[in-house]
């Protein structure tokens, strides 16, 4: 295998898919890229078993073939080699080596065959899509925090997306959730997706993923069959094993009557949350929240260190309130709050909360309270 190759364009796909390899690995070939050469196309592959990512780039190709080298050496040694350069891989099959030139610089790296390097086998994906990336980015995004990282409970560990709604409000969902908040969102069901079955989308895919896109202008394809998910972003394309188990009926925990409303600016909401919490202690964090007619006391009392409160002027005319929440988990969503006012449906101390943007229904987040 002889091939010359862009350092600029060999370094950002080497970065796409670099990422996938573990530092450490019982199985060394799994520490190493596939590098493969044909005609005037350079592709390079990675993976962890549950996770795979390829990418083909333009490259002139002197001789085909193929080998493996270590993954993090390999994109460490293109990073610092001079902006501009043209690189040359070279490997002979009978010694296991890679040979990278560059100028004056030269590097040997250790190889392994080929064949050594499993492949995902994807299968037939029977159901296919289209969506704007900034779509995608923003199921990712508005629901990826309340995945949870509980492994015992490996089901939560990923966005359960699915066909939701009926024929004529038929939407994609995402869902996620830890137990002790929960984060819908919804987008117009895209064509092709009709009929696909509820996946649950590993939280690592889910950030390599959202790492992976860089221009919200672009389209991505997405495939899915019962076991696994395919994302095509421009040249990458990625394929991951789904999580194997069967996501809660989240329908049980949003609640449907709760009567208190709470609407408050949600700029200054966040901010006094944050502002009181930096009295609450690691273990704690709890915040308190005291409702009565037109006004927000917001208070957290540390045994430890002194206590904090701060009053707000919001729309509240229900009976007085006094409930307490994970202040990081309050913050967590009111992060994801995009327009200026944040509506809290409350029903009792005991009860989770339901909280929106007032001028956009197509997410909603629940909270669970704490004692306080």
């Amino acid at each position: 295998m002889k091939v010359t190759v862009e350092r600029a364009q060999l370094l950002k796909s080497l970065g796409h898919v670099h990422r996938v390899v573990e530092r450490r690995n019982t199985i060394p070939v799994l520490g190493n890229v596939l590098v493969r050469a044909e005609s005037t196309r350079l592709s390079l592959k990675a993976t962890d078993l549950d996770l795979e990512v390829t990418e083909t780039l333009a490259a002139e190709s002197g001789t085909g073939g193929s080998t493996t080298v270590p993954a993090h050496m390999f994109y460490d040694i293109v990073r610092k080699l001079p902006d501009g350069a043209q690189i040359v891989l070279e490997a002979d099959g009978d010694r296991s080596v890679m040979a990278i030139r560059a100028g004056r610089s030269r590097f040997t790296l250790q190889t392994l065959p080929e064949s050594d390097f499993p492949d995902l086998a994807a299968g037939e994906m029977k159901h296919s899509f289209t969506l704007a990336a900034a779509d995608l980015n923003r199921l990712i995004d508005r629901t990826q925090f309340a995945i949870s990282t509980e492994e015992t409970r490996y089901y939560l560990n990923g966005i359960y997306l699915h066909a939701a709604g009926a024929a004529g409000q038929a939407t994609l969902r995402a869902v996620a959730t830890d137990g002790h908040r929960l984060a819908q969102v919804d987008l117009p069901l895209p064509e092709g997706a009709a009929g696909m079955p509820g996946v649950i989308v590993p939280r690592k895919t889910v950030g390599e993923v959202q790492r992976l896109i860089e221009d919200n202008e672009a389209e991505i394809r997405i495939e899915l069959s019962q076991g696994k998910i395919r994302f095509t972003i421009g040249s990458v394309v990625l394929t991951s094993k789904l999580i194997d188990g069967t996501f809660p009926d989240y329908g049980r925990v949003i609640p449907q009557n709760n009567d208190k409303e709470l609407v408050v600016d949600k700029k200054d909401f966040e901010a006094a949350v944050d502002r009181v919490s930096t009295i609450s202690s690691e273990r704690g964090r709890a915040v308190k929240l005291a409702l009565s007619a037109g006004k927000l006391v917001l208070s957290v009392t540390n045994p430890d260190s002194g206590s904090a409160t701060e009053e707000l002027e919001v729309e509240y005319a229900s009976d007085a309130l006094d409930i307490g929440f994970n202040s990081r988990y309050l913050l967590d969503i009111a992060a994801q709050i995009k327009g200026e006012v944040a509506v809290l449906r409350l029903a009792d101390p005991g009860s989770p909360t339901l909280v929106q943007d007032k001028n956009s229904k197509d997410a909603l987040y629940v909270l669970m309270p704490m004692r306080v």
